[in-house]
């Protein structure tokens, strides 16, 4: 029995550690003008209850990489694992959040969110899911425009609507696609602030897309840098050492928040124009990219 317990306490460790796996997944699209390979040999392990940032180039392949882990798209090599479980296709164990809200726009705030409740909890009483969409209304601050339809809502009010529907079909993970990539700064770092609160109060495992490094700082507990495409991978993975709960104003004072900054810009802008030689091997410069890196900083706009 104590042999068994031994196993049973080894085996939720190591699932615990590396609960999201992606194991040398590549990814190729076919076209007109033939196979173009987005992503290659990605290998990533994720802990349960961290906080992971993909940032690079646009056409890095950061989106399809998040797709593949939401299901929404297959990888041609390689697999990735969720708790033990190989992902095959799109499910309630993952939220997705996209930069484009993604609400039904005929539905209510609070109909776009129950209708999520509903699909994944029907055993739920009519009363618990009316709670839970309440819950999560009240916990996004959209409490008073839960019978509102997104065209009278703002970006950001949307947003909050698309965090709160993803959050409250409890998911194991949580997929960020760049959420709030087309707000304004103020509106951007509201909600960046709320994720954060969010993410302390609930622990949920999240994998983010962003070209904002202060957003990356602010948030992840590692950031994992992207090489350019075609044939993507991961160039650097910079863990972030700042302790939590984090604070905005607390955080840019920091005498290692600049040089953190520095080391992703510095890669991003240098050795993330490296690419993989023909058969793979080491990563070596290709020159200076032909048009800069949409990368923003939002700092000194806040």
């Amino acid at each position: 029995m104590k042999c068994d317990e031994a196993v049973d306490r080894d085996l939720i460790k190591r699932i615990e550690t590396n609960y999201l796996e992606i194991s040398r997944v590549s990814k190729t699209f076919e076209g007109a003008n033939g196979i173009y390979p987005a992503v290659q040999g990605i290998d990533l392990k994720i802990r349960k209850g961290e906080f992971v940032t993909l940032i690079g180039h646009s056409g890095c392949g950061k989106s399809t990489l998040l797709s593949m882990v939401a299901g929404l798209v297959a990888p041609s090599e390689g697999g990735i694992v969720l708790e033990g479980k190989e992902i095959d296709g799109p499910g309630p164990d993952r939220g997705v959040v996209f930069q484009s809200h993604a609400l039904l726009p005929w539905l209510t705030c609070r109909e776009n969110i129950a209708l999520a409740v509903e699909a994944v909890f029907p055993q739920m009483s009519r009363k618990e899911q009316k709670d839970r969409v309440s819950h999560f209304l009240d916990m996004v601050g959209l409490t008073e425009a839960a019978q509102k339809r997104p065209a009278e809502l703002s970006g950001g009010m949307r947003q909050r609507v698309g965090i709160a529907r993803a959050l409250a079909i409890r998911p194991k993970v949580l997929l960020l696609d760049e959420p709030f990539g087309a707000l304004d700064a103020l509106t951007r770092g509201h909600l960046q602030d709320e994720l954060l609160r969010i993410w302390e109060k609930f622990g949920t495992t999240v994998l983010m897309v962003t070209h904002d490094v202060d957003e990356a700082l602010l948030l992840s507990d590692r950031v994992v840098m992207m090489t350019r495409g075609p044939a993507a991978t991961i160039g650097r993975i910079v863990p972030i050492p700042f302790r939590r709960p984090r604070s905005r104003m607390e955080l840019v004072r920091q005498t290692g928040y600049q040089h953190w900054k520095g080391e992703i810009l510095e890669f991003l802008y240098g050795e993330g124009d490296a690419k993989r030689r023909p058969g793979g091997g080491d990563l070596q410069k290709t020159g200076a990219p032909e048009e800069g890196p949409a990368f923003v900083s939002t700092t000194d706009n806040r």
